[in-house]
């Protein structure tokens, strides 16, 4: 039986897409100007940059990803070079988001729309990456890569992992729910 080396990642969109919806709930309230927690959006950027990028984007990038080009998917006009494109567009939501909640932290009037938008753009962006990931691209790896192959992916997912703090899923998966309950209030 092959080893699996996607099921961590896919354990992983789950959390990633719970801080969506919360983000998701947030903006839509931040741009109708009845939430202006704007703390939040630092969190966000924070989960964002090192949860959802930091670590687990980085398992795809460095290690399944060039595990798919080694074992036959060209780099260039590939399903890899559209998840990476898309990386890096979600990266410039997320710049813009932080500037803009910087700015309105500060006192800076006229964020919440900037805000709003970036925040909503990126939900939508990594919605649909993730669907992308989960039912198309992760699928064809489980395919793609051979056997031989696996347990160095499973090694660098390791490798990856070893590079947080211990308590390091937990604090964000915290974070996530905290945020959570704030709007089940």
């Amino acid at each position: 039986m092959k080893r699996d080396i996607t099921q961590t990642l896919v354990r992983e969109h789950r959390l990633i897409l719970r801080m969506l919806a919360v983000l998701e709930r947030n903006a839509l309230a931040t741009g109708a100007g009845t939430y202006s927690n704007y703390r939040f959006y630092l969190d966000g950027v924070d989960f964002i940059r090192n949860y959802a990028d930091r670590f687990h984007h980085a398992k795809e990038e460095d290690v399944l990803f060039e595990a798919l080009v080694k074992n036959g998917m060209p780099r260039e006009n590939s399903p890899v070079a559209a998840m990476l494109m898309e990386h890096e567009q979600g990266r410039a939501y997320v710049k813009a988001m932080e500037l803009a909640a910087l700015l309105a932290l500060s006192g800076e009037p006229g964020q919440d729309g900037t805000i709003a938008e970036n925040a909503l753009a990126y939900v939508e962006l990594l919605k649909e990456h993730i669907a992308k990931e989960d039912d198309i691209l992760y699928p064809l790896a489980e395919r793609l890569i051979p056997d031989a192959a696996r347990d160095a992916v499973i090694a660098g997912y390791e490798a990856a992992e070893a590079r947080s703090t211990d308590g390091f899923e937990r604090r964000y998966d915290k974070i996530v729910a905290d945020y959570e309950r704030e709007g089940a209030c």
